[in-house]
Parts: C-alpha cells; structure tokens; sequence
C-alpha cells in the first residue's frame, strides 16, 4: 500500500507547532519548502487497509495520522481476539536538502468505555528503520470511564533521536490499544477503547524538530 501525501491547506487547523522543539540552540525554524511523507506500507488489526492517511501541516511543524477503524474491546459482541487492536506504518518521509529532523511529541487521542474493573492501555514506540526503537510510552486507563481520552509522549532535546543526515531510512510509528474486562463481567458488559473524534475519525499528531546537517566534508 502506498500513499503519497504533500502540505495541504485544509488540514491547517489540525496542527500546533512543536515550539518546546525550539528551546535547543541547534534547532531552527521550520525550513520554508514543504515535506512529503510516503505512507509505504501499513499493516495491523488496528488500521486495516484503506483506514491509515497522513497529512502534513502547513508550516513543515508537524504531520498527522488519522484512523477510521481503530476500537479494541471486550465483553459482549466482542471476538477473542478484539481485546488489542495494533497498527504499525512504515513512512517515507522526503525532507528539504540540508535539513534533518525528529519526533519531539506525540499527541494521541480517542474514545474509550470502561465497565467498573475493566482496565485498558495505549502504548506507542518509533523509530528509524536500522536504528534501535525508542523507549516505549504506555497510559493506562481504569474503569469506570466513559469519557474522551488525550495522551502526550513528549522528548526532552537532548534526547532526540534524528534522523541520519545524507541517508534515506524509513520511520516506523507502532501503536497499540488494549482492553481487559479485569473484574467486570464480560458475559453481561462490552468495554472498549478507541482512538476516536467527534468526526468518526482519528487524529495522531507528531510534532516534529528541525535542524540543519552539517557540510559534508
């Protein structure tokens, strides 16, 4: 499966900028030409094909992920194996010469019903391709909830891993939901996670942090 997706003005108004990237001496603005993001290959119970896009902000500061059939659950009406729900993309992401950059913050959001005694989790790494994973971030929930859900992975500067200036290496985005009837009775309630707007559509946002790569010597 592959998607080609270019800076457009109608997605505007999903975005913020990573201005916390900004606090580094060696991180600069945004460069003025746009990125284009390849969506190369998406694979996951979580995001069957033809439900994964991405779209990337106006000003180069941010990209977005948007699902429309992302829903872990338990309990009645439910199969043995809708409990966790996994989508993970594989992006070719086209940068501006000179300039590198990496994931500052990760903003997911949703939808989730938990039953009294349900718990649930959302987890998410990402990584470069031949790079190791990043550290794993997971938020878990516990029931009763029945409430929007908002969740942030955010990296320090010093931390960020970037992307190898002069070389092309895709970026891998897993997620992962995950729901457990816990002490609630699965035979009599359904609990359920997920990542879910107002819109019937899923929007994951990841900042991003530029810099310029040094002169090749």
């Amino acid at each position: 499966m592959r998607r080609t997706l270019a800076v457009g003005g109608a997605v505007a108004a999903l975005f913020a900028s990573a201005t916390s990237a900004q606090s580094s001496p060696t991180t600069i603005v945004a460069p003025p030409d746009k990125i284009v993001i390849e969506l190369a290959t998406v694979n996951g119970s979580g995001c069957p094909e033809g439900t994964a896009a991405v779209a990337v902000a106006p000003d180069n500061t941010a990209f977005t992920v948007t699902y429309s059939d992302y829903l872990a659950q338990v309990g009645v009406g439910a199969s043995p194996t809708d409990f966790r729900k996994n989508c993970q993309l594989n992006l070719r992401v086209h940068v501006p010469q000179g300039f590198t950059y990496a994931i500052a913050r990760a903003d997911y959001r949703g939808y989730a019903y938990l039953e009294k005694g349900a718990t649930a989790q959302e987890k998410a790494n990402y990584y470069f391709q031949g790079m190791p994973q990043t550290v794993q971030k997971t938020h878990p929930f516990k029931g009763p909830y029945n409430d929007n859900w908002q969740t942030s992975d955010e990296t320090e500067v010093g931390a960020l891993v970037w992307a190898p200036c002069g070389e092309k290496r895709n970026f891998n985005i897993n997620t992962e939901l995950r729901v457990s009837a816990g002490t609630s009775d699965p035979k009599k309630t359904t609990s359920f996670m997920t990542m879910d707007s107002t819109d019937a559509g899923i929007s994951t946002i990841y900042h991003l942090a530029w810099k310029e790569c040094p002169d090749p010597a």
